[in-house]
């Protein structure tokens, strides 16, 4: 007599479909990505054109993403605006499962007597526990995103699957390789993530009163509003991240004359700052070349 099949868990459904809908996510919003990392390391292939800002001044601005998407495309057509994207599918994988895993590990317990600060701190200290986990897991991927996509610049062919890239990064730099920029985009996670939780915390206790009749609407918002804010002051440390994790790894990206050789991150911080660079890549549309105007 045959058994009736076993049912897989609730649970494993609901992981199978947050993977899915990750890299779905993932491969969708990729030459956005693409685009941007490209602007990152400072390449620049088309020519500025001539506008006028809202003050009728005429300024040069730089092609903005569907101009810069079309050239990829012309260059490598419309696969090459997904370079890069099998190692941060991967990544996304592997930080689904380390964070679904860690949570059923360490559930939440409530305590009334907490207040609801020390609540909010204990809650950001267990995320950012498992954020620093994933991303120690998670990092080597995208560094071989990061150059796969780098690789644009120079026309190399250095980087191409997930495995030639371990073994290649392996034997040229070892380990230290697949952690190169690691320390600035830590850094910046764990910066967003405190500076997220507290500021709507705080807002939401002490700004929003509980007798407006929207607060409840408020609040629900507020941590997607500081989210999008403390994303814009954080922004230097990943643009410092991506730098460093093509710096010097045989690119031309990561080489003079495109770009210094940098000793650290924090080498490569002081530089973009000094060179006003630490937003580099941060908008996709209006780039304006560094300049004031033009006559």
């Amino acid at each position: 007599m045959e058994q009736a099949p076993v049912p897989a868990p609730p649970g494993a459904d609901m992981d199978a479909a947050v993977l899915l809908l990750g890299a779905g996510m993932t491969a969708a919003t990729h030459p956005l990505l693409y685009v941007k990392l490209l602007i990152q390391v400072g390449h620049e292939p088309l020519p500025p054109t001539v506008g006028t800002t809202m003050f009728g001044r005429r300024v040069l601005y730089l092609p903005g993403f569907f101009s810069y998407a079309q050239h990829i495309v012309k260059v490598d057509g419309k696969r090459g605006l997904f370079r890069g994207l099998s190692p941060r599918i991967a990544s996304i994988a592997i930080s689904t499962v380390i964070r679904t895993r860690a949570k059923k590990t360490v559930p939440k317990k409530d305590d009334d007597e907490q207040t609801p600060l020390r609540r909010v701190v204990k809650e950001t200290s267990h995320e950012m526990v498992i954020q620093c986990l994933s991303k120690i897991a998670t990092h080597p991927f995208h560094v071989m995103s990061v150059r796969c996509m780098a690789q644009f610049v120079g026309r190399e062919v250095k980087y191409s699957g997930i495995f030639s890239s371990i073994s290649r990064i392996f034997k040229e730099e070892g380990v230290a390789g697949f952690y190169a920029g690691l320390m600035p985009h830590m850094l910046g996670e764990v910066l967003f993530l405190w500076s997220c939780n507290l500021l709507a915390h705080f807002i939401n206790t002490y700004a929003v009163d509980d007798s407006f009749s929207q607060a409840s609407a408020v609040r629900s918002y507020t941590k997607f509003v500081m989210g999008f804010a403390v994303s814009i002051l954080t922004y230097p440390f990943m643009l410092v991240a991506d730098v460093m994790a093509v710096n010097n790894c045989g690119l031309t990206a990561g080489l003079p004359p495109h770009s210094p050789i940098f000793a650290s991150w924090l080498h490569c911080w002081r530089y973009l700052s000094h060179k006003g660079l630490l937003f580099r890549g941060s908008s996709f549309f209006s780039r304006r070349v560094p300049v004031t105007s033009i006559d």
